[in-house]
């Protein structure tokens, strides 16, 4: 198998002929993930692109986010996908370094992404006037940062990798490493700068988040005992933060965690492949666990829509109603509603703030 950054795309692993049955399950797994996250991520991207004269802050963000996870659908997975049917990689030493360019461009830029909307969902509660100031300027300057970001972050691949003969006459896209530490140099670093960093800065802006958010709350309850008025039942109104804000932040924590349990087996995988020689490489277990990772991709724009409306209830209820006959009038308005309700979820992407 050649999952990215997979020991096996290294000179210094041995040649073995791959499991058939294997490669045929990554095969599927990741022709069914890169069609899901293809669509899911393209549809919203139109929706939100249509909808660019009313871009507010959050919006920008989501917007970014979906172009990262489509580099991530065409440009990691889909040539993934390619080099599996293949088995060997097809194409120039050009075409080797763009591609494990594109590959990491990916990873780094759907992270980055979510950091800085992660910081500055962390500004507009505890540094509201930095928010303020910022909204004021047409350039985005956390986006521009999280692809700037990326873009270098991934210019080593173009180096590392290239065209090497593996066997007499049989060409791959591989890399070479000083011997015999570089291989666990470059996992750890990845590992470093595109996991560990950006995860501890998220956990650490939710964490101030939810401190602000709790003390905000306890001293304007206790003002309003103080003098004798019940405080209200929603907490958001304890706190004048408004429902919109409410449900980003609430969007921003479900998108943090599912990155982590996404991207966790992945990273944790590749460590213990690069750091353990026993480690049982080609194993359905490593293959499922470091496919995960792209499932973040499908899983963005889903996480999107479920904050945008009430779909996802009205769907539940419609599926789980009483089983029974209904005559071409209930079926036509069974279905009118759903469609309804479809598209006022993709419409109240645009409520996010």
């Amino acid at each position: 198998m050649r999952l990215l950054l997979n020991v096996s795309d290294f000179a210094d692993a041995e040649d073995l002929p791959r499991n058939e049955g294997l490669a045929r399950v990554e095969i599927a797994l990741l022709g069914v993930i890169f069609v899901t996250a293809a669509i899911l991520n393209t549809t919203l991207l139109l929706v939100l692109w249509r909808q660019r004269k009313q871009m507010s802050r959050m919006r920008v963000f989501v917007f970014h986010l979906c172009v990262a996870d489509l580099v991530v659908a065409f440009f990691q997975v889909c040539p993934q996908l390619m080099w599996d049917i293949t088995d060997r990689f097809v194409g120039p030493d050009l075409v080797c370094r763009l591609v494990k360019y594109l590959q990491v461009l990916g990873m780094f830029s759907s992270t980055y992404m979510i950091v800085v909307m992660t910081v500055d969902r962390y500004q507009a509660v505890c540094k509201p006037m930095v928010t303020f100031q910022r909204t004021r300027t047409r350039l985005n300057l956390p986006v521009c940062v999280a692809w700037g970001v990326s873009l270098l972050g991934s210019l080593p691949q173009a180096f590392i990798f290239s065209q090497v003969e593996v066997v007499p006459g049989v060409f791959d896209c591989w890399a070479e490493f000083i011997q015999p530490w570089g291989l666990q140099a470059y996992i750890t670093w990845t590992t470093l700068v595109i996991f560990i960093l950006p995860v501890t800065t998220v956990v650490v802006c939710q964490v101030r988040i939810c401190r602000a958010i709790q003390t905000n709350l306890h001293k304007k309850t206790h003002k309003l005992c103080s003098v004798g008025v019940p405080p209200p039942p929603r907490a958001s109104e304890v706190t004048g933060m408004s429902k919109a804000r409410v449900k980003t932040l609430k969007m921003t924590v479900v998108i943090v965690v599912t990155y982590i349990l996404c991207w966790a087996p992945f990273f944790t995988v590749q460590l213990w492949s690069a750091w353990d020689a026993h480690a049982p490489k080609e194993t359905a277990t490593f293959t499922i666990l470091m496919l995960l990772a792209s499932l973040n991709s499908c899983a963005n724009p889903c996480i999107y829509l479920l904050f945008s409306s009430q779909f996802p209830n009205k769907l539940v209820t419609l599926l789980l109603c009483r089983r029974r006959l209904c005559d071409g009038k209930d079926l036509m308005q069974n279905e009118a509603t759903l469609v309804s309700t479809i598209h006022m979820s993709f419409k109240n992407v645009s409520e996010l703030k």
